[in-house]
């Protein structure tokens, strides 16, 4: 073991121990130039014959936190692979473990709740990477309650990338009790589907106590160990743990939306709805029994759902309150769900005349997406059996995500659905042109995450060389329409602003990027507005104007030879200045 007080590289002093496990001992140290706390976990070599098969898992560990960038999971600082141990520098969490909570006894079910939708967000990041990375060891150990009430997931020596194609895990892995089925390999590979069991049988052992690593070995409903849980929680871990992945949460959006409306699950509630729908029934049979055959109602029934739904529509295309716009689509998706056009119609009366697809916008089209209604299927699952229509809404919704969110975009929300619409065939809805456009954005969006940050070990996340080819790369081509070919240009002239010294040092010459500047000049000479959205794009127009100049001016100054020194920008998570518009 490190003794206590010791200094490692040069720069860690170690203080005390702060955790011990099979394989390693965790110690807290401080970096006395830089005066912060750090985690050093350490495992020896001494006696452990199987050393190769330990470090190699710690690699994967590694290697795996060093592409992360989420505010509930640790950072890698330093990797010190010594001749007597290997050494993993990360962030301290201060805090403990939910397990050693759950030793009292159950913790509460709002809590849980809170905490689990929490790891949903993390989980779903993980596996809205490309590769997706599926965590595999989901267990109240490895989740670190801190402070402030958040939650971070520590431990990733099992974590893998999900190989499209496979059939079945290379290695068994997992905690027995928390493991999904597949785990064991008689299932085929672990997906996304498999972390969504062991995040069920998390919430099983915080809200009762009882851990189903531990006899009798399964998981009773929830309220046979406490009758005043609730019974939509109930459900919701019920599917969660289900045997056969197709049965369970296919993903975490789904698993937050429930979470997010347990109490409507709850058997107060259902046994209203049914008796509502029972009354429904019965008005129904008896216009049934007035003359209408078994076959001739249900023509009529098909006749009506399609011509309402066409009146909603119809109805939204009359008014201008967007409220009430937005509830006649809502009415229309829930009435057919399977069919895109409301949802298109929706998603653009969000955002489509004002560029700006709020988060309360986003907040209402979550929730119809995953409404459920009176089956256990939301409304994006039947969407999706139409595919070309729901590879068109997941083309337009990731455009939102990317360009529009809050007036900024919001890249990491937006790879999701690219992801889904860049590996669509072309069609009638969706055209080879935006399914391109797709693939780009989808490669863009990945660098916002490390774009311009450095790793402490000095060496720069992602490379500006690269990200500077993919974001001129869209402006080839024809654009689908004009706030399209626009939206690009604002976006390209804002990170010449922002980036144009790390541009100049990546090796893209200044006539390079001067030529993009004119370039941007002559279509905004050269655009032609479209009818009825007149005012919008003239606002861009303006806006890109602006970017240019100001863009002008961070060009020359990255490339006098003077040395003269570029202003500070600020600039957010999305690579969006807080000066350039």
């Amino acid at each position: 073991m490190l003794e206590i007080g010791s200094i490692v590289d040069g720069k860690y002093k170690i203080l005390s121990v702060i955790g011990k496990g099979g394989m390693s001992v965790v110690y807290l140290a401080l970096n006395e130039r830089a005066n912060k706390t750090w985690a050093i976990k350490e495992v020896r070599k001494d006696g452990k014959q199987d050393f190769e098969v330990v470090k190699q898992g710690l690699v994967v560990e590694t290697d795996l936190l060093k592409k992360l960038h989420h505010p509930n999971l640790p950072s890698i600082v330093d990797v010190i692979d010594g001749d007597g141990s290997f050494l993993i520098v990360m962030d301290y969490i201060e805090g403990s473990p939910l397990s050693d909570y759950v030793k009292n006894g159950p913790l509460a079910q709002e809590d849980v709740i809170e905490w689990s939708k929490q790891l949903c967000e993390v989980l779903s990041y993980l596996h809205s990477r490309k590769p997706a990375i599926i965590y595999r060891d989901m267990k109240p150990s490895n989740i670190m309650l801190k402070p402030d009430g958040t939650v971070t997931v520590i431990d990733f020596g099992i974590a893998r990338e999900y190989k499209e194609g496979n059939v079945a895990d290379t290695s068994v892995l997992g905690t027995r009790g928390y493991a999904a089925p597949e785990q064991y390999g008689n299932m085929g590979q672990t997906d996304p589907r498999t972390d969504i069991y062991a995040l069920g049988a998390t919430m099983y052992h915080l809200v009762t106590g009882h851990s189903p690593a531990e006899y009798p070995y399964e998981m009773y409903p929830i309220r046979h160990w406490n009758s005043s849980l609730s019974s939509g929680l109930e459900e919701i871990i019920l599917k969660c743990t289900k045997n056969r992945p197709e049965y369970r949460y296919q993903n975490c959006a789904e698993l937050i939306y429930a979470l997010e409306h347990y109490d409507e699950l709850d058997s107060v509630y259902k046994n209203r709805q049914n008796r509502k729908w029972r009354t429904f029934l019965v008005s129904a049979i008896v216009t049934g029994m007035a003359g209408i055959g078994a076959f001739g109602f249900h023509m009529a029934e098909n006749k009506v759902t399609a011509s309402t739904y066409e009146a909603y529509l119809a109805d939204a295309e009359g008014i201008t309150d967007e409220q009430t716009i937005l509830k006649d689509y809502e009415n229309a998706i829930k009435l057919n769900p399977s069919d895109g056009t409301a949802y298109l119609a929706m998603l653009d009366a969000m955002y489509g005349n004002d560029g700006d697809f709020s988060s309360e916008e986003e907040t209402t089209m979550r929730e119809i997406i995953n409404y459920t209604g009176d089956t256990n299927r939301t409304n994006l699952e039947y969407l999706s059996r139409n595919t070309d229509d729901y590879n068109k809404f997941a083309y337009e919704m990731g455009m939102a995500y990317f360009y529009f969110y809050e007036e900024k975009g919001n890249k990491s929300a937006s790879t999701r659905w690219l992801s889904i619409a860049s590996e669509a065939t072309p069609s009638g809805e969706l055209s080879s042109k935006e399914i391109e456009r797709a693939k780009k954005l989808y490669k863009i969006a990945g660098y916002y995450d490390s774009l311009g940050v450095t790793k402490k070990t000095g060496d720069t996340a992602e490379s500006y060389l690269d990200f500077w080819t993919d974001m001129v790369g869209l402006t080839d081509g024809e654009a689908d329409n004009t706030v399209t070919e626009l939206i690009t240009y604002k976006e390209l002239t804002v990170q010449i602003y922002n980036h144009a010294v790390d541009f100049k040092t990546a090796g893209v010459t200044r006539d390079k990027i001067q030529e993009q500047l004119d370039k941007a000049r002559r279509i905004l000479s050269t655009v032609k507005l479209d009818a009825g959205n007149e005012a919008y794009e003239t606002e861009l127009i303006e806006k890109i104007q602006n970017n240019i100049e100001n863009a002008s001016d961070s060009v020359t100054a990255a490339f006098d030879v003077s040395g003269a020194q570029t202003a500070e920008v600020e600039v957010d998570s999305n690579g969006t200045s807080t000066t350039a518009d």
